[in-house]
């Protein structure tokens, strides 16, 4: 009785050594085409990360005026950015509410080195105005992450906040001051008021006086784009022409 495989009923083709061998085994194994098949696969895969990464990033630092606070956050004006932008950017919106100008230079470093954004939109400042800071502190703040920033190798949009009257003129003229001061000395990108046509208006202010309706929203985008697109043509993204009216 036979026992064990019978490799002796199965003809066995003598395959040739060496080269010859290899040009055999590529020509003849029926796997072969199922590898080339593989291959082109896992090169488009690999391909296709590298094309998707290859958008430039934007990334938004700021507080409760751009964390869309007491609206829903598809309602904000960066939410409102990135529908405009239309994936020609990776938007990247690191705002949080209550956050401070320390809290932000806090954060930075670690947010560059997470995203490598080639823009910066800095949105800082109203809670350190609420709460008195002096302004050299916030001024210092402040340039501590526009110097990172460009380290890093990211272009810097600086948006610019006031605070209410009853803080006194004196304080809101070094306060404001500071955005223009750091504007001027970096050469940078500024939007003097982000609330320009929005603060002290009926139906664009919340009850608390301090932060934006959902209404104001697309008012505070108009505020922050023509000083924004000029950045996103130098990494060529460019977008439609916006009816702003």
């Amino acid at each position: 009785m036979m026992k064990g495989f019978p490799v002796g009923l199965v003809h066995v083709r003598q395959w040739p050594a060496g080269p010859a061998r290899r040009r055999a085994w590529r020509c003849g194994h029926p796997w072969y085409p199922l590898a080339l098949a593989w291959l082109a696969l896992v090169l488009v895969l690999a391909g296709a990360p590298a094309h998707a990464e290859s958008r430039p990033v934007l990334l938004v630092l700021g507080d409760s005026l751009s964390a869309a606070y007491g609206i829903e956050r598809q309602e904000g004006w960066v939410s409102l950015l990135e529908a405009r932008l239309d994936g020609k950017v990776q938007m990247v919106n690191a705002s949080i509410s209550g956050e401070t100008s320390g809290g932000g230079a806090s954060r930075l470093p670690e947010l560059l080195g997470q995203h490598e954004p080639d823009i910066v939109l800095l949105e800082l400042g109203g809670n350190d105005g609420l709460r008195g800071l002096p302004p050299g502190q916030f001024e210092a703040n402040l340039a501590t992450m526009i110097e990172a920033s460009r380290e890093a190798g990211a272009e810097v949009l600086l948006l610019g906040i006031d605070i209410p009257p009853n803080y006194g003129q004196a304080y809101r003229d070094a306060f404001t001051g500071v955005f223009h001061r750091l504007a001027d000395e970096y050469e940078l990108a500024l939007v003097p008021f982000l609330l320009e046509g929005v603060a002290l208006e009926d139906g664009l202010m919340q009850s608390d006086g301090i932060h934006p309706t959902a209404a104001a929203q697309p008012i505070i985008l108009d505020n922050v784009w023509p000083a924004l697109e000029p950045l996103l043509q130098a990494h060529d993204v460019l977008v439609a022409e916006v009816d702003q009216d």
